[in-house]
């Protein structure tokens, strides 16, 4: 070769090599550089592997302070951990196991997370033909680690050495942390868990034995976009099924199969699960709330007394001031006659509440969706209410005589039981101030705990007149029994006529015109009947009897025309100036994600609360402009008839009845629930300061 070609032939070679270089080049570009600022993270080997079998490795990450990673599911925001391994030939790795997450939410928004040290775990398999020795094993992670106001992304190259060995693992070392790490896995239950859609919610049933201490469950299911995670969730115990209600995620997304981890307690223990679909049972009883959730009792009992007191003056409990006005007079003839009084109409009151408050906890673990004043959602008992209201201002207004509500004569410790009885039942369609609160720890606390908080709601509405019964300085302020009386008692008739009134537009509302023309027709027949009560006792002749020869024809009547003519929600469409949405879970998930403010109320035609508040501040043309000019979407609940998903809403914010007004600001933060009486101007100004 003659010297003038080594140049040429060098920059050939130089050529050559530069060629080769580029894919080599290519590819350590396409593995990105390490990013771990936010904390660390190694891969860890247990021990040694065994040809044909499988060991753990263990992915350990620790975050630096007050900052945290995801979980598999990171729930409303976040992201889980993306793994790409790089293993021997023939080998592969299973899906990583987690330890159980903690909740976090911020701003109305749920994620799933872990703080401080945690580890994953993920088994590799080797196969038989493995020849003993180390091999490096490294996988490529992507994650998330964030604080509370910033997230970062952080990717990194983790590398170990796993040693197989014909022995397996006998006799080598093991890294003694992977007994921590392993500890704080949760276990898979042995059975299979059933799950269901039903409306608005997800149900899993999930089978754990009915000795085992739950502590305060939650669910975390695996699966995205199938739940609503900030929502409450609601645990009911059957047997040894545990069934969990998690309302679903707006998208109504679907699933054929279920996984997901159930923590107990507050420690990070906790069982993975699996489901199928099923038939999940309904009914059960309902477990506590959580500690932190829950006021003391101490002061659930204060408000539920407080709230009974108030009660009396409520607008819903007028019409029965008028019974209770006169039950006090007549009690100041003696003082004997008074504490009877007062104690045996407080009785009656205690007693009502308690019946109402144990009902609807029955009803509730059998599997009915109840509230306070359910019973207004019965047709038939408004149209009983309806009669008896008929009946007490036909009473008042002197057309005939009842013991209970004589001015005239004493009825003994019976009627004024009577008239407790009464006071209450017409006393509950409404939640006033601090009843809200009581009320609805109720629907979660213990069996014998809600109904001491019942019992305390009662002795907060009778409390006036159990004073006035055994304060003699209160009662002398009464004035002395006289033919004032009589004036007094034709006088409330009108609020008794008037709650008469509200009744039967109420079962028109329930049932439909023709059910409630029925309704009238029976009504009228029984004031006929009442009315020749009230000649025959003024002629001193037995009366009775005459009652029930007039009334049997129009009971026989009520009994087969008023099943017949019952249409229910043909009345249900009410006009407002706001045109609000008419609520449901799906409809609440779009109102929040188009950015606009959002006011949802829930009301019923039977709680007159309700009523005040929208003649006061929502049914207003002030409001109606403020509203638009925000860009506010409005949308009402109407609980008048009984409806599970409103139901459940309102257990969900702690509100045992209606009414109940939220607040959705823009952008999706954290919700607010206004108090249960609104003031004139208070939605136009929350609208004003969105703008």
């Amino acid at each position: 070769m003659r010297a003038s070609e080594m140049p040429l032939i060098r920059l050939m070679l130089a050529m050559v090599a530069l060629l080769l270089a580029i894919p080599v080049a290519a590819q350590q570009a396409s593995s990105p550089p390490d990013m771990m600022d936010r904390g660390t993270a190694r891969l860890v080997a247990e021990k040694a592997i065994e040809p044909g079998t499988s060991g753990d490795v263990a992915l350990v990450f620790v975050p630096i302070e007050n900052w945290h990673g995801y979980w598999s599911n990171p729930g409303d925001a976040g992201q889980g951990m993306m793994l790409r391994w790089t293993l021997p030939e023939g080998w592969s790795a299973g899906e990583p196991q987690y330890p159980v997450p903690q909740t976090y939410v911020v701003e109305g928004l749920m994620n799933h997370i872990f703080e401080g040290e945690h580890a994953v775990l993920v088994s590799l398999d080797v196969p038989e033909d493995a020849t003993p020795g180390a091999y490096p094993v490294s996988v490529f992670g992507q994650w998330l680690t964030c604080s509370e106001t910033l997230c970062v992304p952080q990717q990194g190259t983790l590398s170990t050495v796993v040693t197989i060995s014909a022995l397996g693992g006998e006799g080598a070392e093991v890294n003694p942390r992977f007994a921590e790490w392993r500890a704080a896995l949760p276990p898979l239950l042995d059975q299979q868990a059933k799950f269901e859609f039903a409306g608005d919610f997800l149900r899993v049933a999930i089978p754990l034995p009915a000795s085992m201490d739950l502590g305060m469950p939650h669910v975390f299911v695996a699966e995205t976009g199938l739940v609503d995670y900030a929502a409450p969730q609601t645990f009911y115990r059957d047997g040894d099924e545990l069934v969990a209600e998690i309302r679903r995620d707006g998208r109504g997304g679907e699933a054929e199969a279920l996984s997901g981890i159930i923590a107990l307690g507050s420690a990070r223990d906790g069982l993975r699960f699996t489901a199928m679909p099923g038939e999940v049972a309904t009914g059960g009883r309902v477990l506590a709330a959580a500690p932190g959730d829950t006021p003391a009792l101490w002061s659930l009992l204060l408000a539920a007394l407080a709230g009974g007191l108030i009660l009396n003056l409520m607008p819903c409990v007028f019409p029965i001031l008028s019974l209770k006005a006169l039950t006090l007079a007549r009690a100041g003839e003696s003082e004997a006659g008074a504490k009877r009084e007062a104690l045996a109409y407080s009785a009656g009151v205690v007693f009502a509440c308690l019946a109402l408050g144990g009902l609807m906890l029955a009803l509730r673990a059998a599997g009915e969706q109840v509230g306070w004043a359910f019973q207004l959602q019965e047709p038939g008992v408004v149209v009983a209410l309806l009669v008896l209201a008929v009946l007490i201002t036909a009473n008042f207004a002197g057309l005939f005589e009842l013991p209970s509500l004589s001015i005239t004569r004493q009825g003994g410790g019976s009627s004024a039981f009577a008239t407790g009885l009464l006071a209450a039942f017409v006393a509950t369609p409404c939640t006033g101030p601090f009843m809200a609160a009581a009320l609805g720890a109720a629907l979660l606390l213990p069996v014998l705990q809600a109904l001491l908080l019942f019992a305390a709601l009662g002795l907060g509405l009778a409390l006036p007149f159990l004073l006035l019964g055994f304060v003699p300085a209160l009662r002398s302020r009464l004035p002395r029994p006289g033919a004032w009386m009589d004036r007094f008692r034709k006088i409330m008739a009108i609020p008794m006529g008037l709650t008469a009134l509200a009744l039967m537009w109420l079962v028109s509302r329930l049932g439909g015109q023709t059910f409630a023309l029925v309704t009238l027709a029976v009504i009228a027949g029984l004031v006929l009947g009442v009315a020749i009560v009230g000649r025959l006792q003024r002629a001193g002749k037995m009366a009775w009897p005459a009652f029930g020869l007039v009334a049997a024809p129009f009971l026989i009547l009520a009994a087969f025309a008023l099943p017949a003519t019952f249409q229910p929600g043909s009345e249900r469409a009410d006009e407002s100036l706001l045109s609000p949405v008419d609520y449901s879970a799906t409809a609440l998930a779009e109102a929040r994600a188009s950015d606009q403010p959002v006011f949802l109320w829930f009301t019923a035609d039977w709680c007159l609360t309700c009523k005040v508040n929208e003649g006061v501040a929502i049914e207003r043309e002030a409001t109606r402009e403020a509203f638009e000019e925000a860009g506010v979407v409005a949308m009402r609940g109407d609980w008048t008839v009984r409806d599970e998903a409103i139901t459940q809403f309102l257990t969900e914010q702690g509100a045992a009845g209606v009414p109940l007004y939220m607040w959705y600001p823009a952008g999706g933060g954290a919700p607010e629930q206004l108090p249960q009486v609104l003031t004139p101007d208070m939605l136009v100004e929350l609208a004003e300061a969105t703008r």
